[in-house]
């Protein structure tokens, strides 16, 4: 199966996409970098967003200090400087992830752990699901997974704001990905996981909606999306975390875990909850990398003030 390609209109040439279509220029000149040019460019930029004052940086630091708490002030602020940093290799990895050639992922150093958890649920003529997070290098992960671990991989993904931006982005991902879903088409990929599809989700942002409950993250109740129980209830897919790390000395590493045991069960927020301690598990362990810039805990629980000042 392979989504075609969305059509082009005219009107996305207009001037109000000018700047989208500038972006979308640089990407595509970033992606022909060599990989380490690439990343040496990507520590520059880092380098440059870490010295901009914003709101960026304020609701990172606001994130670290109600997850570690146990750190002092001088080691939450070398960690809330690598994680900025890392925002700039964010970037440039998006870049190659999108509109790298095939010949060029390839050549990433990159070593994939557990392809037999996904080998043994296509033995059993079941689907999966991808269970991950939002780390900076998500979507080269993916793409990752796809060209050097041989997966035909879907993804779910929430619409663009920009038409043009959300045009080209969509018209690069299917020249890879299996096909794409975006978040509202669940009953598309519940049919696609029940023939035995792999779909990509990562279920950890805080979303205003009804499919939401509190659950902790961190010791913090988080809104949290209830979406990877209902998609593995609906479709009988195996649930297996998705981790994925930058090396210090350049490369990835990305594991596949073993499939959530007795997933789905008859609760959701406990489900919802095992899904969050797992992606709190792997924050932990690379958390530079991890997209703290995000409003994690924007929504409260009635009754509760705002986190963020």
């Amino acid at each position: 199966m392979s989504a075609e390609s969305p059509p082009f209109r005219p009107a996305l040439l207009g001037p109000r996409h000018w700047p989208a279509w500038i972006g979308l220029g640089l990407l595509w000149l970033l992606s022909r970098l060599p990989y380490g040019l690439l990343m040496r460019t990507g520590r520059a930029l880092g380098w440059l967003f870490a010295r901009i004052p914003g709101s960026r940086r304020r609701i990172a630091a606001r994130n670290l200090e109600l997850c570690f708490p146990q750190l002092d002030a001088a080691e939450r602020g070398r960690l809330l400087e690598q994680n900025l940093r890392d925002v700039g290799l964010m970037l440039v990895e998006f870049a190659l992830a999108w509109m790298g050639t095939r010949k060029a992922l390839l050549r990433v150093p990159a070593r994939i752990e557990g392809l037999e958890h996904v080998a043994a649920a296509a033995a059993e003529g079941r689907g999966v699901l991808l269970t991950g997070a939002h780390f900076s290098h998500l979507e080269l992960a993916g793409r990752l997974l796809i060209e050097q671990g041989g997966i035909r991989l879907a993804g779910m993904y929430r619409k663009h704001g920009d038409a043009a931006f959300e045009w080209a982005i969509r018209r690069a991902r299917q020249r890879y990905a299996d096909t794409m879903f975006l978040k509202s088409e669940v009953r598309a990929a519940v049919r696609y996981m029940r023939a035995g599809g792999a779909i990509w989700y990562a279920p950890d942002q805080d979303m205003r909606g009804k499919d939401t409950v509190f659950v902790p993250f961190f010791g913090i109740p988080a809104a949290t999306l209830t979406a990877t129980h209902h998609l593995a209830r609906l479709s009988g897919a195996r649930v297996i975390p998705f981790f994925h790390r930058r090396l210090e000395g350049g490369g990835y590493v990305l594991r596949l875990e073993a499939p959530l045991a007795d997933f789905p069960g008859t609760d959701v927020a406990a489900d919802t909850a095992r899904v969050n301690a797992a992606i709190e598990r792997m924050a932990r362990e690379a958390p530079t990398q991890y997209l703290w810039i995000h409003r994690r805990f924007k929504n409260r629980p009635e009754g509760q003030a705002s986190v963020y000042r």
